[in-house]
């Protein structure tokens, strides 16, 4: 990503309460389009057991240390959330309001205040507070029986489709809808309850409509995007490697066999009963070359083939390289901000924040109350001195609009 910004949120202020997963990709989300994300880090750390510096969903934020379990935490957090825009919590149902940071308590103080919260069951039902992963979240949604070869066991999509696409995108998503609410003149403030399972299932809206009308079977590796057809799959290289065929199209397809050099051997695609063959031959074919040859072979063309690459090489793809679509910054390569604005670029402009690092930076921009503990450290914005508690002000300053 060549252009530089500060992002289409500038002036929208976040307040993240940290955890692991998809919540901190949101958070990461609204921060690289350029919200100010203030991070409340809990002493010991979120439990992720990685080094803050390598912690790429942490960069474009700023991180506060906060014990939410004082009395004195829960005040802090109250704090922010009355000049914040946004808050996003990933707790359990229930824990958030037994800390007094829940949604009464924030809307109390900030009746605009977006509330949002990410988990994977949701707020209500027999599984809310239950234990769970991404693994079990899209496995109950029917995404994961979709995903894998037939007679083997569901393949693992990493942790991609459940809480990235399925929790962390929808939680973005509704938090800039409800913002936008609240933003209108008879607009209010809201909690906006994103579930893993309820975005899993959304996403696999297609798949049920293709169901309803009978072109696709409820079994893996069966139909025309899972596997099932010959001409949409992966197959193994000379070197051990794989290319990625799509040729859906029939003017795809064959320009996919030309260039294959098998056009005039295959069975035609329209036979189902001989998909098998035609996958053989196919495979064949692939693995009398590697997958640089492949790829030489197919550049250019229409065929709807590519390499699959390694997390390590996809930077270094011709067409990745040219978007900026990885960008190196603070000695580490990373996915650039998505998507693109032609007059609001985001861009990553800070490290991955260290917990606490920022508590007096946060503390002068947004003007918060000064809070001392008891050993005279002031918590907020001025100067405590001695064993005194630092007074309230109620002050609701004045936000930016992006």
């Amino acid at each position: 990503m060549s252009a530089a910004g500060n992002g289409p949120l500038t002036g929208v202020r976040v307040v993240e309460l940290a955890g692991i997963g998809p919540g901190p990709f949101a958070a990461m989300t609204l921060a690289d389009l350029g919200a100010d994300v203030v991070r409340v880090d809990r002493p010991g750390g979120a439990g992720l057991g990685i080094d803050p510096a390598y912690d790429l969903t942490n960069r474009n934020k700023r991180s506060v240390l906060i014990d939410l379990k004082t009395e004195d935490g829960a005040a802090r957090v109250l704090d922010l959330a009355e000049r914040a825009d946004v808050l996003i919590e990933g707790y359990r149902p229930g824990v958030a309001e037994r800390l007094g940071i829940g949604p009464r308590e924030c809307l109390d103080r900030n009746p605009r205040l977006v509330y949002g919260r990410m988990t994977g069951w949701g707020q209500d039902g027999p599984l809310a507070e239950r234990a769970g992963h991404d693994i079990g979240y899209i496995a109950v949604t029917g995404a994961l029986s979709m995903i894998g070869t037939a007679g083997e066991p569901p393949a693992l999509p990493a942790n991609l489709l459940g809480d990235y696409a399925g929790g962390s995108l929808y939680l973005v998503i509704g938090v800039l809808a409800a913002l936008q609410h609240a933003r209108t003149p008879d607009g209010a403030g809201q909690v906006v309850d994103a579930a893993i399972v309820d975005g899993t299932a959304h996403l696999t809206t297609m798949i049920h409509a293709m169901m309803g009308a009978g072109g696709w079977q409820d079994r893996r590796g069966a139909n025309l995007l899972d596997g099932g057809s010959p001409f949409y799959g992966s197959y193994e290289t000379a070197d051990g490697e794989y290319m990625a065929v799509g040729a859906l199209e029939q003017r795809f397809y064959n320009e996919f066999v030309e260039l294959l050099g098998i056009a005039e051997e295959l069975p035609s695609r329209k036979d189902f009963g001989r998909w098998d063959e035609l996958r053989e031959a196919v495979a064949a074919r692939f693995r009398t070359k590697t997958r640089e040859e492949w790829t030489a072979v197919f550049e250019g063309s229409d065929a709807c083939v590519a390499p699959v690459l390694s997390l390590r090489e996809a930077p270094a793809h011709p067409q990745l390289a040219a978007r900026g679509t990885f960008t190196h910054h603070a000695g580490l390569t990373q996915p650039a901000p998505a998507p693109r604005f032609s007059v609001t670029p985001g861009s990553v402009r800070r490290a991955s924040a260290r917990p606490g690092a920022d508590t007096a930076e946060v503390a002068r921009d947004w003007d918060l109350p000064v809070r001392a503990t008891g050993n005279g450290q002031a918590t907020g914005n001025g100067q405590a001195t001695g064993n005194s508690q630092a007074s309230f002000r109620s002050s609701h300053p004045e936000r930016k609009s992006p």
